[in-house]
């Protein structure tokens, strides 16, 4: 018998594989094949994917490319949780790169993403103080951003823009790449938070979640 090779071997925990219409950033409105790692180290006020804190199969990295191609879509986006806590997120991101994907990643922006393929489109929140995990930013990540990345800022008040505002400001970051602004849904209106954009002449994309106006946030979409 021939001994398993290392990409055979090399496994991840994942809560789903899934197949859907992006619902967000730059790729919003494509269909895409998601796969959510489970998992995560942070604990957000409105996290809507707490499910995939735990749990979750081992699958090797093999068997998640090829479920990923059975599908037939360009798209595919890596999320969790945060998929960075699983060290070998790095290895699915260059194989599903090399099987001519177009690859974004969600990830929380409180882990290093230096060593992120630059193929890969990275999807960067920055926690707002609402958040209840802003202490977790890396602010360091930001260096490391490639004009086709995106930065996400989740807003759940006036005090939360006011945050957002500044540091979008302070680090140039419309500069680096696109950021994006988006409501919590319930404690901020989408036509307020569009109005604040607005009034201030900022450089950022309002963006809702077309993923919950189509299937309400359910599972699996």
């Amino acid at each position: 018998m021939e001994p398993a090779t290392p990409a055979q071997t090399e496994r991840l925990r994942i809560t789903e594989i899934f197949h859907s219409i992006q619902g967000e950033a730059d790729a919003i409105g494509w269909r895409t094949v998601f796969v959510r790692l489970t998992g995560c180290p942070l604990r957000c006020v409105w996290c809507d994917t707490e499910y995939s804190f735990y749990g979750g199969n081992w699958r090797s990295i093999d068997d998640i490319v090829a479920e990923v191609a059975s599908h037939g879509a360009r798209h595919v986006c890596v999320t969790g949780g945060e998929p960075l806590a699983q060290k070998r997120c790095l290895i699915l991101l260059t194989r599903l790169c090399d099987a001519g994907h177009d690859v974004s990643l969600e990830t929380s922006g409180a882990l290093d993403v230096s060593m992120v393929d630059p193929r890969v489109r990275k999807v960067m929140d920055l926690k707002a103080p609402d958040s209840g995990e802003a202490k977790r930013n890396l602010w360091s990540n930001i260096d490391h951003l490639l004009p086709h990345d995106q930065v996400k800022i989740v807003i759940a008040s006036r005090a939360d823009y006011e945050w957002a505002r500044a540091v979008v400001a302070e680090h140039k970051l419309s500069e680096r790449c696109m950021v994006l602004f988006s409501p919590v849904h319930g404690a901020v209106q989408p036509r307020q938070l569009a109005e604040w954009i607005i009034d201030d002449k900022l450089d950022v994309r309002f963006q809702l979640q077309l993923h919950k106006l189509l299937w309400n946030d359910e599972p699996g979409h």
